[in-house]
């Protein structure tokens, strides 16, 4: 419950609202401790703390990064940060994403807004060891163009011969040249085998609850579809109750959970 002091090392302005810290860990910690899919509680001295993803890392300089969205107190803090900053660190707590799991099968990724976060360490991973995977297909949707997370990482990628990048908007500009429309309409233009395909999404749970229902359909099993249900998170040890789910602790049995096991429960309101 006691969170480390680490240092902002740096900070990068993703889109309008939304920030990556680059932070060197407590003295003494391990940097590579977490898996792709794992958060950190960050906590803004004297205002609060929250859940935020682990969005990555920077081996060279042995740093963690953390993509973060101005939209309530304590995250609007942490945005706020600078170079030589402090924050409180507790963690890594959750489940990961079924990366090694995955092997010998193709993968597909599927993410909205500000959940290309979360998994982003998983495709790192994936593309760090490609040849122990199928085809890779990420699909991206945002609302704007303006809103794109990682954008010049994406157009990177897409250089890449091995890797399918598919981005769509909700809201086009005069000057976006490219698909319109929801993530789920992406699926039928990907190539992938669905009876060997992995697939994991992050985003607006009616963005995954569509996006499980174009897989389905498409003859992906429910077994080999994963979710992150980032939700309502407040201590990550299941004490105060805040991210129960069913029979389920979102920041212990989470936030990556397999599909059949929640299935269930995706569409009931107030659940």
């Amino acid at each position: 419950m006691i969170p480390e002091v680490a240092r902002v090392a740096g900070t990068r302005r993703e889109t309008a609202d939304t920030w990556t810290l680059e932070l060197e860990p407590p003295a003494g910690q391990d940097v590579w401790a977490y898996r792709p899919g794992q958060f950190n509680m960050l906590y803004a001295f004297g205002i609060g703390e929250v859940p935020i993803s682990v969005s990555g890392s920077l081996r060279d300089g042995a740093r963690l990064l953390h993509t973060v969205r101005a939209v309530g107190t304590v995250s609007s803090a942490l945005a706020r940060l600078k170079r030589g900053d402090s924050v409180g660190v507790r963690g890594p707590f959750g489940s990961a994403w079924p990366v090694e799991e995955a092997a010998g099968s193709d993968v597909l990724i599927a993410a909205g807004g500000l959940g290309f976060a979360p998994v982003r360490p998983a495709l790192h991973a994936l593309i760090a060891r490609r040849e122990r995977y199928g085809k890779l297909i990420l699909l991206y949707g945002s609302r704007s163009p303006e809103e794109i997370l990682y954008r010049r990482e994406i157009e990177d990628l897409r250089r890449r011969l091995d890797v399918d990048i598919q981005v769509t908007v909700d809201h086009a500009t005069e000057a976006w040249h490219g698909h319109v429309g929801v993530v789920t309409t992406l699926i039928r233009r990907a190539a992938f085998d669905p009876e060997h395909t992995v697939a994991m999404l992050c985003g607006p749970e009616v963005m995954m609850r569509f996006t499980v229902a174009a897989l389905r359909d498409a003859g992906v099993a429910r077994e080999n579809v994963y979710l992150s249900m980032e939700r309502n998170m407040k201590c990550a040890l299941g004490h105060c109750g805040h991210c129960q789910f069913g029979s389920d602790f979102i920041c212990k049995e989470g936030p990556v959970l397999r599909y059949d096991r929640i299935r269930d429960r995706l569409g009931v309101r107030e659940v």
